[in-house]
């Protein structure tokens, strides 16, 4: 056996059991329902035994009172469907909706994934500008020049943004979109699953929901939630196969991705009414961070978990020891902290949804510990100096 072959049957997760401050990865950690289900589903098809057709009409396992009766309620919507992520559901809409040439609005701080969905449609895209460094606000004021411009097919809004956890303001999008009768769609991927989120009080057309990013599933998976009026667009059936959806390639996601997105499910639908003790938290954590020397980017006062930090004085180590920038991963991987990227020293994004206060405090202690071993390079007190200057 050939040493690819074999390390392929050693395959093992290196962050297992470290506290995990990944704003990737801290919504999606499974709940001990989903760990058991996935041992139990993780067969190849074995969700599709019983399926005489249509992935969503499965009775065993019970997909089709998730997506016919839990998940509208849990989204707020009237219809919803199942996607292999936040990107297909997006993508689905675009192709929908709009035809090559059409013009669409998104927010400046959109996901690469919008734009790439978007490009795959033929779309031509406009985006609302932020207000810039360091808070990058989005006025949604700011889509009405923009839409009476341009007549888009549709506008999108990231809610919360994934660089810096902005939140703007959902609902006076909602109106605006009503008054300029606009599909509008919500880019919930960091959203739903941790924080309370209703499509219908918002005004969206569109909720888009990713699984593995906030909703404690496997990946990859996503939801998506709709206004019935767009059912038979974005959910249109073949013409030679009737009961296959052609925007889902007749049949979306399934196996171990689904199977642990709906047991998790009833944690997951729990854990939003805490949200805000999540947000306290967020801001505690990012206060104690700023005693450090560190600065917040993004909305303040914070309004999510997901938290982009500078932290110029790890980048000054950085440029002065032998590891460079790849010092600080293994400084917080020795203290069982996972996180940041390797490498990334000048700005981390971090998020304290999946850590209690304890374990967090504990990060903030283990920065402060790594500012103190490396201050023999007098780099930490030479940054200090400075911006007392």
């Amino acid at each position: 056996m050939s040493k690819l072959l074999q390390k392929l049957t050693r395959l093992h997760k290196s962050h297992k059991d470290l506290i995990n401050i990944m704003p990737l990865q801290t919504g999606g950690i499974l709940s001990d329902a989903a760990r058991e289900a996935l041992i139990e589903f993780g067969d190849g098809y074995s969700v599709c035994d019983f399926c005489l057709g249509s992935l969503c009409n499965i009775a065993n396992p019970p997909v089709r009172g998730f997506v016919h009766e839990l998940l509208p309620e849990f989204l707020g919507c009237e219809v919803a469907t199942l996607t292999y992520g936040a990107r297909d559901a997006m993508f689905m809409v675009m192709h929908s909706l709009a035809e090559p040439g059409d013009s669409i609005i998104v927010d400046a701080n959109r996901h690469y994934t919008t734009i790439v969905a978007a490009e795959r449609v033929g779309l031509n895209v406009f985006e609302v500008p932020h207000s810039d460094y360091p808070e990058f606000r989005i006025d949604v004021n700011d889509y009405v020049p923009f839409i009476e411009k341009h007549n888009p097919k549709l506008i999108l809004l990231t809610y919360p943004d994934g660089n810096h956890g902005n939140l703007a303001d959902a609902t006076r999008l909602g109106e605006i979109a009503q008054e300029y009768d606009v599909p509008y769609v919500l880019n919930g991927a960091y959203s739903v699953g941790r924080m309370p989120v209703k499509m219908n009080d918002i005004g969206a057309d569109f909720l888009v929901g990713s699984g593995h990013k906030s909703m404690a599933s496997a990946g990859p998976c996503g939801v998506l939630g709709m206004k019935r009026k767009w059912e038979g667009a974005v959910l249109r059936k073949s013409k030679i196969y009737s009961n296959k959806e052609i925007e889902l390639l007749g049949c979306t996601v399934r196996g171990v991705p689904l199977i642990t997105l709906m047991a998790s499910f009833p944690c997951v639908k729990e854990r939003v009414n805490y949200w805000d003790k999540q947000v306290a938290k967020a801001q505690w954590f990012s206060g104690e961070l700023e005693k450090l020397g560190f600065k917040q980017l993004g909305e303040k006062p914070h309004r999510h978990d997901l938290l982009h930090i500078e932290t110029p004085m790890f980048y000054d180590i950085s440029k002065h020891v032998r590891e460079r920038g790849y010092f600080l991963y293994e400084e917080l991987k020795h203290r069982g902290i996972w996180g940041p990227q390797p490498g990334i020293t000048k700005a981390l994004k971090l998020s304290s949804f999946a850590a209690d206060e304890e374990q967090l405090a504990f990060v903030i202690d283990s920065f402060k510990t790594i500012l103190s071993k490396y201050s023999s390079y007098k780099v930490a007190q030479r940054w200090g100096k400075e911006q007392a200057a």
